[in-house]
């Protein structure tokens, strides 16, 4: 049997849960880079923390109310460009590829995020889909 301090972290970073999106779901600390940010929205969408979610959506874009992902199995995450983001960044955009299932449906979703530094902390903006 697998302890829970032991689990993969499902944005699959190769780093155990609680090294790596654990803290930022249970609101301990908050992301240190865009990236990390990313990667902890995925998880997120992954436990179906609504909560976390908009919580690191920029106010000023984030949606009265979140689509319902109930029926939404999260199947991997790759992230596939990173610009800026980092420590000392006021913007930063990460490219990443999700691949999910609903229903019987298996689909993918491509897509280039933009997040903000601000308020000493990162904040998810919009997001561009790629076909």
């Amino acid at each position: 049997m697998v302890r829970q301090n032991e689990w993969q972290c499902p944005c699959e970073s190769g780093l155990v849960y609680l090294a790596c999106c654990g803290p930022l779901l249970s609101r301990t600390t908050h992301a240190e880079t865009a990236e990390a940010l990313m990667r902890s929205r995925y998880t997120a969408y992954v436990r179906n923390d609504l909560d976390y979610l908009q919580s690191t959506w920029h106010p000023e874009y984030r949606p009265e109310k979140l689509p319902d992902i109930d029926n939404q199995k999260w199947l991997g995450l790759k992230i596939r460009r990173v610009e800026g983001g980092d420590k000392g960044s006021l913007e930063g955009i990460v490219e990443f590829v999700a691949r999910f299932k609903s229903g019987s449906m298996r689909s993918r979703l491509h897509e280039i995020s933009r997040f903000v530094w601000e308020s000493d902390r990162w904040y998810y903006t919009t997001g561009e889909f790629v076909e």
